[in-house]
């Protein structure tokens, strides 16, 4: 009879031993998750700060109005230099339509919408309408 317990045992043990540690792959899933998502926020991070430089300069140009036309199509009408450029801009190209040597729409009454507000109210940020040009 001891003989029969010990066959039967000896696959129990086998068994036992080639099931893996369900713990340590519960903790190591776990670190693996935390990996991943420390990774993700490293990288909004990161993409927050360069985007903040790009924007250091933004002075010289100024989007004064953008209008969709299509689902991907817009145009745009750009101050630069005291002038105003209307571009067209698709999914693979920006065109210069007309370029306006004197102001056709006065920028400091841009961008006062509710709208606006509102949308930035909900993102985050304060809320600071542009200061009227002289």
């Amino acid at each position: 009879m001891p003989a029969l317990a010990e066959q039967v045992a000896e696959p129990a043990k086998d068994a036992a031993r080639n099931t893996p540690d369900t713990v340590g792959m519960i903790v190591s899933l776990g670190l693996g998750l935390v990996a991943v998502i420390a990774v993700i926020y490293g990288c909004a991070w990161l993409i927050r700060r360069m985007t903040g430089m790009a924007g250091m300069n933004n002075n010289a140009i100024r989007v004064v109005s953008v209008l969709a036309i299509g689902t991907r199509e817009r145009i745009a009408l750009v101050e630069v230099g005291g002038q105003q450029i209307l571009l067209g801009i698709t999914p693979g190209s920006i065109r210069t339509l007309q370029v306006f040597d004197e102001p056709v729409v006065d920028a400091s009454n841009t961008g006062t919408s509710d709208f606006a507000r509102k949308l930035q109210s909900l993102i985050g940020k304060s809320w600071t309408a542009p200061e009227p040009k002289e």
